[in-house]
């Protein structure tokens, strides 16, 4: 018996997220169906470092397995990905140590939402980006965006839905925002992150560019740790889980 990490990426518009679900089409359930044929018929269990929304994509999505099929490592790549849906690729497919778990042994996850700010819709983008198409304040988004790196509580930029128990203190590590014309790029970096929190948030910081709310709005935000005080949570279809970071 040996254990393999493999990186995986998926366009997430036809799943209903990544965890496994009776009856529905979903990322896991895909990989366990390939590794099933794979293995002709033993269930091979898989686990992720974290499960996403559906609609939510991923670029650098980690999980794990054991497995005794005799397989050289080099030939798992063309394998898996010869049993998986077009949507669905492996990146890699290494040998990890007996102690691996992908969930966790992360150290930080980063993910990027992607605003479309063009005056006319895309509809060819529409499963792949937010898209905006009013004028923005992108230096005030900017400035927003240093509200929210650092230890804080997060219960106002978290669903209500969340079945987190006690507090909710996350860590930011990092919000930094990428642009040229028409695309804004927020990324996020974190040890970890609530239900819908990154969505949450970059609602709030179009909603800064929009002039709803200030850049020192934000801390006041915090403070009131009410979900209801702040806007809509995002479309998923702007969100990707980019990479996830071990030691």
């Amino acid at each position: 018996m040996y254990k393999l990490k493999c990186i995986v990426k998926y366009d997430g518009s036809d799943f209903l997220g990544y965890q496994r679900q009776p009856g529905k089409r979903t990322v896991q359930g895909e990989i366990e169906k390939a590794l099933m044929h794979i293995s002709r018929g033993e269930g091979i269990e898989t686990h992720c470092s974290g499960r996403t929304d559906a609609g939510v994509h991923a670029i650098g999505q980690v999980f794990h397995f054991e497995t005794d099929l005799k397989i050289p490592i080099k030939q798992w790549k063309y394998i898996f990905n010869n049993a998986l849906p077009e949507d669905i690729y492996i990146e890699t497919v290494e040998k990890a140590a007996e102690n691996f778990h992908a969930r966790y042994l992360a150290t930080e996850k980063e993910y990027r939402y992607f605003i479309l700010n063009e005056s006319v819709p895309n509809i060819f983008k529409r499963k792949y980006v937010h898209q905006y198409s009013g004028k923005l304040d992108r230096q005030a988004m900017k400035e927003a965006c240093r509200y929210f790196v650092g230890e804080h509580d997060f219960t106002t930029f978290s669903s209500a839905k969340s079945t987190v128990k006690g507090h909710k203190v996350r860590k930011l590590n990092s919000l930094e925002m990428l642009e040229d014309d028409q695309t804004i790029q927020l990324i996020f970096k974190g040890n970890g992150f609530l239900y819908q929190m990154v969505r949450i948030i970059a609602g709030v910081i179009l909603d800064v560019g929009r002039g709803r709310y200030k850049p020192t709005d934000i801390p006041k935000l915090f403070d009131k740790k009410d979900r209801q005080a702040v806007g809509r949570t995002l479309a998923p279809s702007g969100l990707y889980l980019w990479q996830v970071n071990y030691k």
